[in-house]
Parts: structure tokens; sequence; C-alpha cells
């Protein structure tokens, strides 16, 4: 059976969002309805998520979303992967202030039915759920690579994640938000899901990941490894046993300056709305994402 997915991205910075939409053009359990991009050069995201669509000969709806976030100064400018564009065909003309009401019609027509994957800052989705306080209710789920819960992770990441932090406002309205299934993927389990530069040249020679390896050299430039914070969100929704999962009530800050975008989570086995990822299985992970390209 297959599962509606609504994907929300900041495709263009960290190459985990690429390898996430692959894996869902990919991926014959999921009817993919729609794309809408967040943050800076909303446009060149969009395009970039057009190559992989094209690429993978799939027509998908895609939308230009917000680039500012609700309240604070944006932090991320730039789509940096957008260089690469010139050598894969792609849309370059979208409707523009059009994502919101996109997301809002489709979850109307399909009551109950859509999941709605996020893998970038949330302001796309605040202002979603603001417009339309009934969308929360009307979703099958919502699955979020976004926050810290633990103190399980390596120190290099800090106390912030960037979709959390990204837009710290906008997070504390979706995190308030009543969905009935609500979870997060923090980087408490992302972190643990790594490859080399190497390993990834060597794994990834499918038709369909040409275009995902030339915006990765992109990333390549400044970094020696790839973290699939975003394809493990995915995965978790089409195989539920690759993260165990514990649930609770999150709190997001989004008043005291210092600590905007930090969450914090009180397990509760009882009356928790949030679940949250606590382990994660590297290699079912490995297993189950490489199995959809072969």
């Amino acid at each position: 059976m297959s599962e509606k997915i609504l994907l929300d991205t900041d495709i263009g910075t960290n190459i985990d969002d690429a390898l996430c939409l692959a894996y869902l053009l990919a991926n014959p359990q999921c009817e993919l309805l729609g794309i809408t991009t967040v943050s800076g050069e909303a446009k060149q995201r969009a395009m970039i998520a057009s190559a992989l669509c094209k690429a993978a000969g799939r027509q998908i709806p895609i939308f230009p979303g917000s680039e500012q976030p609700l309240l604070i100064a944006p932090n991320q400018l730039q789509a940096q992967q957008a260089v690469a564009l010139k050598n894969w065909d792609h849309d370059t003309h979208f409707l523009r202030g059009q994502a919101v009401e996109f997301l809002r019609q489709t979850i109307r027509a399909y009551p109950g039915e859509i999941i709605l994957l996020t893998i970038g800052p949330l302001t796309n989705i605040g202002l979603l759920f603001s417009v339309d306080a009934e969308i929360p209710t009307l979703l099958k789920g919502l699955v979020m690579m976004c926050g810290r819960f633990t103190d399980r992770v390596q120190d290099e990441y800090g106390l912030l994640e960037r979709n959390a932090s990204g837009d710290p406002h906008a997070t504390a309205i979706v995190y308030r938000a009543n969905v009935k299934h609500h979870r997060s993927v923090g980087l408490d389990v992302t972190t643990r899901v790594s490859m080399s530069t190497a390993e990834f040249r060597r794994q990834f020679q499918f038709d369909l990941f040409q275009p995902v390896l030339d915006f990765a050299e992109i990333w390549f430039q400044k970094r020696g490894s790839i973290t699939f914070h975003d394809p493990l969100a995915a995965a978790t929704i089409f195989d539920e046993q690759i993260c165990a999962f514990a649930k609770g009530t999150v709190t997001v800050e989004w008043q005291n300056e210092k600590k905007l975008g930090t969450l914090t989570w009180q397990p509760d086995d009882v009356d928790g709305q949030h679940e949250v990822a606590l382990k994660v299985n590297t290699q079912r992970f490995f297993r189950h994402y490489f199995s959809i390209f072969h």
C-alpha cells in the first residue's frame, strides 16, 4: 500500500535533502503529491528539485515557498548546489506565493491520508497551520527531521538543530499543533548514519543519482562525509523498525534570544503528543535505503 506524501524541503544546501528526494522518487510505496521549498533562494531550490524529478521521469508539482523566517533574520541565504543546475534539465518557471495554499488544498483534498514530511526550517508549515487551524487534524501524520532531544549527540553539532532553530517561532507553532501522529527524527539518531565521500561515490552509481552526485560535489568541496539526516526521517515512514521511538512532550524556546529554537523533550508514555526517535538500526537503514534503487 502506498503512502501519500507531501515534502517540504530546503534542498540545495545540505546534500541529504537531494538524497531524500531521490529516495522518495524511487520508492514504489511513495505517492509523492508535491514539493514545497523553503529558505533563501527558494526558486533555485525548486529548480534543483525539478532536476531530480526530471531525472526520475516524474512530473511532480513544485512550489517555491517562504525565504524569510517569521520573525528572525534568515541564516540560510543561498542554495549553493544551484551552480550545478547548468548540467541538468530542469524547470525554470514556478508559481510564486502559492506554496502554503497548495499544501492546504492538497491536504483538504485527501483528509486523513497524507503524511507531511518536513526536512527544512518550518516556516512554510508554521504559516500553513496558522492560516488554516484545521489542517493539523486532517493529516495522517507529520514526520520531521528536526531537533535534538537528548545528550547523545556528538559535540560538533552543538545544542541547536538547524531546522528547529532556522525559524524558532514557526517551530513553536508546529509543535503546538494538534496532529494525530507527530514524529520527530532528530540529531540523536541521524548523526549515526553517515558515509565517507569515497564510499558515497562508490555506492551511488544509479541513473537517478547522477544529478545527485553532481550536486554532492559542491558539498564535498568543504566536507569529507555525508550524514543521512533527511533520508532517515523519510525511511521511518516506510519501515517502522529502523528507529525506536518514545512518546513525550516537546517544548520550543521562542522567547529567550540566546536559546531560540532549543527543544526540550519530556518523556510521557501516557499523554505524550510527540513521538521522538531515540535509537536507530544503522545497518537496517542502509539496507532499506539501497534496496529502493536495486
